[in-house]
């Protein structure tokens, strides 16, 4: 149990009976009024977004993840199959899971999947992954870095804004968390 003043971004908390992700905290002070802490929290179960308004005096109980390394290695259409680096297990997951994960999964990459009393609440992506470009437009020649940007899609299907000198075939360094080009790998 911690106080409701002490919530940060990313921490997962147990409210309501139902583990949420913290998504946005603020400490709201009013005049001659309680402090409270305004908090934006998304459901781990449904994905769905609430906010809740926590007094100062509040409790809140952080839920005790167990996070372990897993490598991805293929999907079949339905599942998508990893497996643990340490034990060598396998263990399937769904699209509704992972989200938007899905648009980053390249084989033999490493994510780490977080688990809640033994079962599985989400998988935490690397960074940046190193993808290969599939398809764009060609490349200019003595084109230099500058705003303008072209589509480019990846060997997952994610489509990606490169500078014009990024080629077919080429590998890139992606940022998971936004979908940007970051660099060429």
């Amino acid at each position: 149990m911690l106080p409701a003043t002490k919530m940060r971004v990313g921490m997962v908390i147990k409210f309501n009976n139902e583990l949420y992700s913290v998504f946005k905290t603020e400490h709201r002070t009013p005049g001659n009024l309680r402090g409270f802490v305004q908090a934006k929290l998304r459901s781990l179960r449904t994905g769905s977004m609430m906010e809740h308004r926590f007094s100062s005096e509040d409790v809140v109980e952080k839920a005790i993840l167990d996070e372990q390394e897993y490598e991805y290695m293929y999907d079949d259409g339905e599942y998508f199959y990893f497996m643990n680096t340490e034990n060598y297990e396998q263990m399937h997951f769904t699209k509704d899971l992972l989200g938007d994960a899905t648009n980053y999964l390249i084989p033999q990459l490493k994510v780490a999947v977080e688990f809640y009393e033994g079962k599985p609440i989400s998988v935490e992506l690397p960074p940046t992954v190193d993808m290969t470009v599939m398809e764009t437009e060609p490349g200019l020649k003595g084109a230099t870095v500058s705003n303008v940007t072209k589509p480019a899609k990846m060997e997952t299907g994610l489509v990606v804004q490169v500078p014009p000198f990024i080629n077919e075939g080429e590998k890139i360094r992606v940022n998971t968390t936004e979908g940007t080009y970051q660099e060429r790998a």
